[in-house]
């Protein structure tokens, strides 16, 4: 019974995890173009709430524009620091109630630019010097409105380094790397961590007021920019850009409570999915359990293995995903937290507001 038991989750497992890595690599990779870069008519905003620890690093990665920092009411440095980097600084205004505070402060920093191109960045990505005129190259050439793109994710401690890799395999077990980038398919995906828009076309679908009290605005972001028929596409850049998402074990937690029930609500097929490869992969302790039990030494070791070789390609190499199964139940736990507090309409906290 136990033999069949790990077969029929281990099929399962195996098909959603390939899935995902297959889904994520559906998305092109941005071309690095080696030709000298001109002068580029693209403005970066970064919306930065108490991010003094790391706005500088995110400024001075993107000297090749003007980059404005729009200080959504901070108790830090971040003002100061931003400055010293190079940024202009624009104090965000009072948060208005029908807003939430990304989504104003990036549509309050389009507003107070005027070039071509709009660059959102989050205070905590980093850019090698080919980043910037690659991308508007390759927006240029393809005629495009919108692009967003995932980057390279640096994780630092355990925490981070067990859970991060684990949680986006989870998260492109339902996304389709190529419907999302396909006009007449329904699906939509971005990454608010790096987008880019034609400035005509931003304001042709509204900007940010058009999700203004969205969490998860990039990806309604997407949806309206697919809705209006504009020319997006969604790309990887590993080698290109960085980012270190939440720093830590409260931070994943906080962050991913935040965002991980209202993009599956958002997207409800994806949803479906990444549910289903969540119970199966939540099945792996048990299922090792009765393994053992029933003395199937030999089904026990191939099975314990398999979470750890299915996602080595997240973590970097299997000896790094030995983690993966600490992951998987702090991760449930997690997301199980952010089920409730959306479906009981319960706050969660994030940079001292409750989203």
């Amino acid at each position: 019974m136990s033999l069949w038991l790990a077969l029929a989750v281990g099929a399962g497992m195996t098909f959603f995890l390939l899935k995902s890595r297959w889904n994520y690599l559906q998305l092109p990779e941005l071309p690095e173009d080696p030709r000298p870069p001109e002068r580029l008519d693209l403005a970066v905003v970064i919306p930065a709430r108490n991010e003094e620890s790391r706005i500088a690093r995110a400024v001075q990665s993107l000297n090749r524009a003007r980059v404005y920092v729009v200080d959504d009411a901070s108790s830090d440095s971040t003002a100061l620091r931003a400055r010293k980097a190079g940024a202009a600084v624009i104090p965000a205004p009072p948060l208005p109630s029908a807003f939430a505070g990304k989504p104003h402060a990036c549509w309050h920093g389009a507003r107070a630019t005027a070039s071509k191109w709009l660059l959102f960045a989050d205070a905590d990505t980093w850019y090698e010097p080919a980043f910037l005129p690659s991308l508007v190259s390759f927006a240029e050439a393809r005629q495009l409105d919108m692009a967003s793109v995932f980057l390279r994710q640096e994780c630092v401690g355990l925490a981070e380094k067990a859970l991060l890799p684990y949680a986006f395999a989870l998260y492109f077990c339902g996304v389709d790397g190529r419907a999302v980038n396909r006009a007449s398919a329904g699906e939509a995906l971005a990454n608010g961590q790096c987008m880019l828009f034609r400035r005509d076309a931003y304001n042709f679908i509204g900007g940010h007021a058009a999700v203004m009290g969205s969490v998860i605005e990039d990806v309604q972001l997407a949806q309206v920019a697919k809705r209006h028929r504009l020319k997006s596409l969604v790309l990887r850049a590993e080698k290109l850009g960085a980012v270190r998402m939440y720093e830590g074990f409260g931070a994943i937690a906080r962050g991913f409570r935040k965002n991980s029930f209202r993009f599956l609500v958002a997207n409800p097929w994806t949803g479906a999915q990444v549910v289903i490869a969540s119970v199966l992969l939540a099945s792996y302790l048990p299922v090792a359990a009765l393994l053992a039990w029933e003395n199937q030494w030999l089904a026990l070791a191939a099975f314990a293995a398999l979470p750890s070789a299915l996602l080595a390609p997240w973590y970097g190499g299997f000896l790094r995903a030995l983690l993966a199964p600490l992951a998987i139940y702090p991760f449930q736990w997690i997301a199980l937290q952010g089920m409730l507090a959306t479906t009981l309409g319960r706050p969660v906290e994030w940079k001292g507001r409750a989203v």
